[in-house]
């Protein structure tokens, strides 16, 4: 809202200075601030109000250290997370564009689920809060909206690259010579529907997801949506349980988030602009530099929240903020196109997700094989694992956060390792 009033200022009354809104990275930084403003100033209003209504944490008893001091601590938490991401990106982002549209409804969308989820844990008293099944068809029901808003939205779309040989002037050097462009590389001037998408580690790093049904004749393409959605529906599902999963001790949750968030926020910026994809030859998405602003305020709310959320926590963000964070990583990785690089973006939650399945699956095998069930891990998820070991919780999370930090260095790189 205010990027559209100081845009009418600028545009009628020339105020000097007002003309920097029309800049992402300010803007972006506008976010972070406000963002973090906003949690310190409201959470503690919120954590009052949540002890005052008594909405505590129920812990079940599994043994582990300060677990049980825990007791009461208040949940849903999250709704500093959200009302952090939804009210700077109102303010500061482009309300128009459409994949700002989707991560707004993403957050809202999941915010619900994970808020339904704990109210009835918390108010109805039902430890198992919303049915599993239920949750799956929230995240189903996301991932049809995503998907079809980015296959079919003539707004999502990207521009091919030209070889020097494709991009001529008239008086016969080519345009990459003039722009003076080593790399050989320019893009069209012509934005296209695709599906294609970014593979790490490659050289020619682009996966096309209509190829997988080549063999359907030559109208093929037109059935990609066939492969794309069930994709998106299944990558959604996938990190948005694993964040919920990881959210397990202190602080975890919230800065690992804030980890990933930064990285894509990196992706999103360099895939927006025409230079940078053009330097580090990179697929370019036009208007995908907008999300840079809804990931500031993203990060910003994950930093502000471990104010209160970093350990010994004085609140919990429950799966409000959990499945909200998952989900809004999800989608933004698959609007900006590398959706392919959340195993290793995201491979804290991934470790997390596979140590819950290798242990529910092993033992139930053991128990099959030899009649008494076994475990791979002392407990899962895989933080709780190095609880029974003995770790302190904060010593965890910060490995875990370090952890995070060379999965995200390592993202980043692949941008030129190839």
């Amino acid at each position: 809202m205010l990027y559209y009033l100081f845009e009418y200022i600028d545009k009628h009354y020339h105020f000097p200075g007002v003309g920097v809104f029309k800049y992402i990275s300010f803007r972006a930084a506008l976010a972070i601030i406000f963002s973090l403003m906003f949690s310190f100033f409201t959470g503690r209003r919120l954590i009052n109000f949540l002890r005052k209504k008594q909405v505590g944490e129920t812990i079940r008893d599994l043994g582990l250290e300060g677990q049980i001091e825990k007791q009461g601590t208040p949940t849903m938490g999250g709704l500093i997370i959200l009302s952090a991401i939804l009210i700077p990106t109102l303010l500061l982002a482009k309300l128009q564009n459409v994949y700002v549209i989707l991560m707004l409804i993403t957050t809202v969308w999941l915010g619900l689920i994970g808020f339904l989820d704990d109210y009835i844990k918390v108010f109805k008293k039902n430890k198992k809060g919303l049915a599993g099944k239920f949750k799956v068809v929230g995240q189903v029901g996301l991932g049809v909206i995503v998907g079809s808003v980015l296959y079919f939205n003539d707004h999502v779309v990207v521009r091919e690259k030209a070889s020097k040989a494709d991009v001529k002037l008239h008086h016969g050097q080519t345009l990459v010579d003039d722009l003076q462009n080593q790399e050989g590389v320019l893009f069209s001037s012509t934005n296209i529907k695709s599906t294609i998408t970014t593979i790490p580690f490659f050289k020619n790093n682009e996966f096309d997801y209509a190829s997988l049904l080549s063999w359907m004749g030559d109208n093929y393409k037109k059935f990609a949506w066939l492969i794309f959605i069930p994709v998106v529906i299944l990558i959604i599902t996938a990190v948005s349980n694993g964040a919920n999963i990881t959210d397990g001790i202190d602080g975890l949750a919230a800065g690992s988030s804030g980890i990933i968030g930064l990285t894509l926020a990196v992706f999103a910026y360099v895939s927006g602009n025409t230079v940078f994809a053009n330097y580090l030859n990179i697929m370019y998405i036009p208007n995908a530099g907008e999300l840079m602003v809804f990931m500031a305020a993203f990060i910003g709310a994950c930093v502000g929240f471990l104010w209160y959320n970093a350990y010994p926590a004085q609140v919990f963000m429950g799966d409000t903020g959990s499945l909200a964070l998952g989900g809004i990583i999800a989608v933004f990785a698959i609007a900006i196109r590398k959706e392919l690089m959340i195993p290793v973006i995201c491979g804290i939650f991934l470790i997390e997700n596979l140590s819950v399945m290798m242990q529910v699956a092993y033992f139930k095998y053991t128990k099959k094989k030899y009649g008494e069930g076994r475990r791979i891990f002392k407990m899962s998820p895989l933080h709780h694992h190095y609880q029974r070991l003995g770790y302190h919780e904060s010593k965890i999370v910060t490995r875990f956060w370090i952890v995070g930090i060379m999965l995200a260095v390592i993202s980043i790189i692949t941008l030129k390792l190839r």
